[in-house]
């Protein structure tokens, strides 16, 4: 591996070890509680991550999604909710620290409820069985490992909720250069090579999401973590 990739690989792993420290101060300060909205603790993560990490800057919207809004996707918007009793809650939030991209995404689940809780279970043991597809296929295409995670989702008892199953990750502000290009998607219709270099002749770097729902129920799960950087 030679230098400038190495410290590529070093940055944006050090960028999601950070995220997850975040969210481990979410859990321990008890931030992910029923009676605020989504919109209450979307601004009391914010302060924890400035607190923490000086934290301003984030490449994509911040999202905390509760009950039946865990039914969306990113690009929708729903209503400000007010989490319940027994809420299923997700988060998804992109901070940025030294201009590297981090990009993650974990569930939660209040009250008792199994189902909700096989829910969560089930969206983390997708997630490893996507990340060993990926690693056992060195020529896979995006639209393929889409149709896998879609696939597991069945396996599972549920219904894939997102448009894609992921994407690429980097040095910001990658937001602009991504665009809506399906190119830069784990999306049915991308039939390019996850592994292909970009244009410049750099490796990608992509995050895998999984979005699960049942749409009967009105639940969903959502976690999302960078795919490709040991």
């Amino acid at each position: 591996m030679n230098q400038s990739l190495a410290k590529r690989n070093q940055a944006l792993r050090e960028a999601e070890t950070k995220a997850e420290l975040l969210f481990a101060n979410i859990e321990e300060k008890g931030i992910i509680r029923s009676g605020v909205s989504e919109k209450d603790i979307n601004q009391e993560i914010y302060e924890l991550a400035f607190q923490m990490f000086g934290i301003k800057k984030y490449w994509h919207k911040r999202i905390v999604r509760a009950g039946k809004n865990t039914l969306h996707p990113y690009r929708e918007n729903p209503p400000n909710l007010v989490v319940s009793p027994e809420d299923i809650v997700f988060l998804d939030f992109g901070p940025i620290f030294e201009d590297w991209e981090a990009d993650l995404g974990r569930t939660y689940v209040l009250g008792n409820d199994p189902l909700k809780f096989k829910l969560r279970d089930d969206i983390e043991k997708a997630w490893d069985m996507g990340k060993a597809y990926f690693q056992s296929e060195p020529d896979i295409t995006s639209s393929e490992l889409f149709q896998y995670m879609c696939e597991v989702a069945r396996q599972y008892g549920w219904e894939f909720g997102g448009t894609h199953a992921g994407h690429l990750i980097g040095e910001f502000p990658h937001e602009k250069i991504q665009g809506d290009d399906i190119d830069n998607y784990i999306h049915p219709e991308n039939h390019k090579r996850m592994r292909e270099p970009d244009q410049n002749g750099h490796p990608r770097d992509w995050i895998l999401e999984v979005h699960f729902i049942d749409r009967k129920l009105e639940i969903g799960g959502f976690v999302e973590k960078l795919l490709t950087v040991e």
